[in-house]
């Protein structure tokens, strides 16, 4: 540039000199950026249009933070706040060298091209502010008159090493590979950009997520948790996880607004635009219907909650919330500014129809990752039960280890682990097929047995026949008080405890039926073993050995198992785990279980071949929920054929039901048959 006098120099410095503008990134936005998007909109940035904005626009800029991840769906202005509105920012208020970081070198020349030179020739106070001269405006570098460095790149080694920039702002980035070159994920890259910057650097990520679930088993640990999947889902994760909510215009009630909550007609006849012009939002709290007309100021009265928090009918947040130095945001697609709910519906029912005419998924997939916003579960592994949609049955009006209303009788399931018995305890309901409900849930880990300093030992049920005793005490007898707030109690009607696994164990347990026997405990006792060859039946009792004479066998033919056909039964148990009508097989759960257990009971996945066990999954759960069946079915119970209107005294109500009792009565069949004669006494009178 040439200057003609001293005064046209001091000038044209004197912007380098000036002192920053107190104001944030959103209202910097909307003072100085003009719009121009020929056939959509023209005119100036209005924040109140995706009011959801103005916090990570507003991030940007805070010291608190040195990184920002944004996921959300298309037609959110997730790139013009968090690229364009960030670049103003960084020119006009507070210059600082910043660079974008495109999915590729042909991107990064149509981002400079389509949005850096119209925020420069549309929004006069910016445009004047660049720097004239071929070297100082071309396609992947801009020079501004305050110093401040734009620099447009692809994500490389070379672009993305060596270079100290304090803001770096990755758009798109599931575009982008999650590996780049071998030197790890561009956004750890990036952030290494800007740490000698300190407080005052920021490194961005937005897009919109199109990486597969990594395990279609995950069940979220906290309310904000997003899938385990690479890219920008994985990235959110890192953060402190802040999710959309809104308030309801009936009941004021704040819920963050999911597809799922979108309800439309879809009677026959009807075309998909027909369906989608009756869609309405269903409040999670007082089922008001929501009309489409009214998202506009429920985003207006919409906060970010962070993952932890909570908020009641007024906006206020409390509980304590993940920290983390990089803040996290992910919106839904019903929230977003520029796609109505009727649009939404239109295009996932198309996408359903091309899924069943084609059998392709790729307009389902391009539906939840772009217009939702959302990681797509494959169609693929529809029939596999997720953890979290068994977690969303779970019933708080159970209660915590109580006997439901309806149940007649309770059974326990035992697994035997290298130190310790899971024990699961079910309670039978009357239906065709009975209904069965989860009650408890525990491990039998010590022994009465001590170490050196006192303290009980780890029980080792293939080594010690005494550390058996525990499931006398802790099983066998074990009662439960009854919802009804009377104070009675119900004991178990049968117990069934694995007698395979580690070498020893089944030694162990026949000898611990042997021992039940000589204490007449064994009628409410049996060992199960699976058992899954084609053709068996689905219960059956034998005696293992029975052939046996031999005095070293572990079993002589006196011991009954009842094998189980684990394949049919489990069958069984996979019905009534999609089952939600009481009364018809249904498997009911509390829902102080944890997250733990649901897994368990996802932990096997049908094949041709039969049941196969995932290995890297516990199974316990599903096993004792299956043996529960088992035993239900089997000669010992017969639930199957018990006609509930007149059932046996043990199965029926609780008033004349023979395993509750009041507190003040003796605890039903808790001991063996005393003998009425001493016949040690007589034996020595006679000697």
């Amino acid at each position: 540039m040439n200057f003609n006098s001293v005064e046209q120099i001091a000038l044209s410095c004197a912007e380098m000199l000036r002192p920053p503008e107190r104001t944030t990134v959103s209202e910097a936005a909307h003072k100085y950026r003009i719009v121009n998007s020929p056939g959509a909109y023209v005119g100036p940035w209005f924040n109140t249009t995706t009011p959801y904005m103005v916090e990570p626009m507003n991030v940007f800029a805070s010291t608190n933070y040195t990184g920002m991840i944004f996921v959300g769906p298309a037609q959110s202005a997730k790139t013009d706040a968090l690229v364009i509105n960030t670049t103003l920012y960084s020119i006009k208020i507070d210059p600082m060298d910043m660079m974008i970081v495109c999915p590729t070198n042909t991107a990064a020349r149509d981002f400079s091209m389509r949005r850096i030179d119209r925020l420069n020739r549309y929004s006069p106070e910016i445009g004047k502010m660049l720097t004239p001269g071929a070297d100082n405006d071309n396609k992947f570098d801009k020079l501004y008159n305050t110093g401040m460095m734009l620099s447009l790149s692809w994500p490389t080694p070379t672009e993305l090493a060596g270079k100290p920039i304090g803001r770096v702002v990755l758009t798109d980035r599931d575009r982008m590979p999650d590996d780049v070159d071998g030197d790890g994920e561009p956004f750890d890259l990036a952030m290494k950009r800007t740490t000698t910057f300190g407080s005052n650097a920021m490194c961005v990520a937005e897009s919109s997520p199109s990486r597969e679930v990594k395990d279609m088993k995950w069940i979220a640990r906290t309310p904000h948790e997003a899938p385990p999947c690479d890219g920008i889902i994985g990235l959110y994760n890192r953060g402190d996880r802040r999710r959309w909510y809104w308030p309801c215009p009936c009941c004021d009630h704040f819920f963050e607004g999911r597809f799922e909550m979108l309800k439309y007609d879809r009677r026959e006849g009807m075309s998909n635009l027909d369906a989608a012009e009756t869609v309405y939002m269903e409040c999670p709290k007082c089922a008001h219907h929501i009309h489409p007309d009214d998202r506009y100021e429920m985003n207006l009265w919409g906060t970010w909650v962070k993952d932890g928090e909570a908020i009641d009918q007024y906006g206020r947040k409390f509980g304590r919330s993940i920290r983390s130095l990089i803040a996290s945001f992910w919106l839904r697609g019903v929230a977003a500014a520029f796609v109505s709910w009727k649009k939404l519906v239109v295009m996932y029912l198309d996408a359903c129809d091309d899924f069943d005419r084609t059998g392709t998924e790729e307009s389902l997939k391009k539906f939840y990752n772009n217009d939702l916003g959302e990681p797509y579960y494959s169609r693929k592994h529809s029939e596999i039960r997720l953890p979290e949609t068994l977690k969303a049955r779970a019933e708080h009006s159970l209660g915590e280890r109580v006997v439901p209303e309806g149940v007649r009788f309770l059974i326990a399931t035992v697994d035997v682990q290298k130190n310790m018995w899971v024990v699961q305890v079910f309670g039978i309901m009357p239906g065709a097929p009975f209904d069965m409900v989860l009650i408890d849930r525990f491990d039998v880990r010590k022994s009465k047995r001590l170490d050196d300093e006192g303290d009980p030992l780890w029980v080792k049920p293939a080594t010690y026949l005494e550390d058996w005793d525990q499931l006398i005490e802790h099983v066998m007898d074990r009662e439960y008080p009854l919802a009804d707030d009377s104070g009675r109690l119900m004991s178990i009607k049968m117990t069934a405890c694995d007698s395979g696994g580690q070498e020893g164990v089944t030694g162990m347990a026949y000898q611990f039926w042997r021992k039940l026997v000589k204490m007449n405990r064994h009628h409410r006792f049996v060992l199960v073993k699976g058992d899954p060859k084609p053709g068996n039946p689905r219960t059956r009792v034998n005696y293992p050995d029975s052939n046996r004479k031999d005095s070293k066998a572990g079993a002589r033919g006196d011991i009954p198992v009842l094998f189980f056909n684990s394949n049919l039964l489990k069958d069984d148990l996979d019905a009534r785990l999609d089952c939600i009508e009481p009364g018809k097989g249904m498997y009911r759960m509390p829902d102080w279980l944890a997250d733990s257990f649901y897994a368990e009971m996802c932990a096997e996945n049908r094949t041709p071949k039969g049941w196969e066990h995932n290995t890297t999954v516990r199974n316990e759960a599903w096993d004792l929920s299956y043996y529960c069946i088992g035993v239900c079915i089997s000669q010992y119970i017969r639930a199957e054929h018990i006609d509930w209107n007149n059932p046996p005294r043990w199965a029926s109500e609780w008033d004349s039901n023979d395993f509750v009792r009041s507190p003040d009565q003796e605890k039903p069949f808790s001991g063996g048959v005393k003998s009425q004669f001493n016949f040690a006494e007589m034996a020595n009178a006679l000697a």
